[in-house]
């Protein structure tokens, strides 16, 4: 029996460096890559059979300024999709980190209907015109020591300022690597990626927050998990694969 195409898919982006134009290390030694491993099985058992979740492979392991390196194949990894999948394919990109800040970059492309931002990289001079028109949740640990969620907050109220439908979601004990408080980062995280796509139910705090007008304040866009959030993932399992 053919194969049906993919309705919709996540393009999952993972951290990395600030610099460093080395290619990442292989399999199990990419912890960044790693990491992102129980993010694409919960997204894959809450997600219909024509999801199709895929990864970016990143040519160097750092973001090395200007270049923006993972920006780049971010980009590549999107056109490949387009070609493959066509122009009416929806996309959600999936990033932690370095990758949340590749997939904010990249959220102008054609196929991009939103972005998930787990502990985001959010340099203040950023640009966001690339969101308008875009959904746009960023996810952060009030325990974070290597990225900033005084940033995320601020970026997430510009972004909604320039047009972009935003919100930030705080965990409660949550850390950079997101090892505390684990499954939940894992269900939330399901149920924005499957809820931007209409594959499952969007929180409902979170589309009221989206739907903020752009002046509001940056405080009424910033949910917390544990006052507002009641989440939980579905049965079924989604096609995953890496794209080169």
């Amino acid at each position: 029996m053919a194969q049906r195409p993919p309705s919709a898919a996540v393009l999952v982006l993972h951290g990395g460096r600030e610099t460093g134009t080395e290619p990442p290390p292989p399999g199990p030694l990419n912890l960044p890559g790693v990491r992102m491993r129980p993010f694409v099985r919960a997204i894959g058992r809450a997600a219909g059979e024509t999801l199709l979740v895929t990864r970016v492979r990143y040519a160097h392991r750092g973001w090395n300024g200007a270049r923006a390196d993972p920006l780049r194949d971010a980009l590549a990894a999107l056109d490949a999709l387009r070609e493959e999948a066509g122009e009416d394919l929806p996309v959600v990109l999936l990033g932690h980190s370095m990758g949340a800040r590749a997939a904010l970059g990249a959220a102008g492309h054609p196929l991009v209907r939103g972005v998930v931002g787990l502990a985001p990289w959010c340099p203040p001079g950023d640009p966001v015109t690339q969101l308008v028109g875009r959904d746009v949740v960023l996810v952060h640990g009030n325990r974070d020591r290597m990225t900033s969620p005084q940033a995320t907050q601020s970026l997430t109220a510009r972004a909604r300022r320039a047009g972009a439908r935003s919100c930030m979601i705080t965990v409660r004990g949550g850390d950079h690597a997101m090892i505390r408080r684990a499954p939940a980062w894992h269900r939330l995280t399901t149920a924005l990626v499957t809820g931007l796509l209409g594959s499952g139910s969007l929180p409902g705090p979170v589309g009221e927050a989206l739907a903020l007008s752009p002046d509001a304040e940056a405080t009424e866009g910033t949910l917390d998990l544990d006052l507002h959030l009641g989440l939980g993932p579905g049965p079924r399992r989604a096609r995953t694969r890496t794209v080169r």
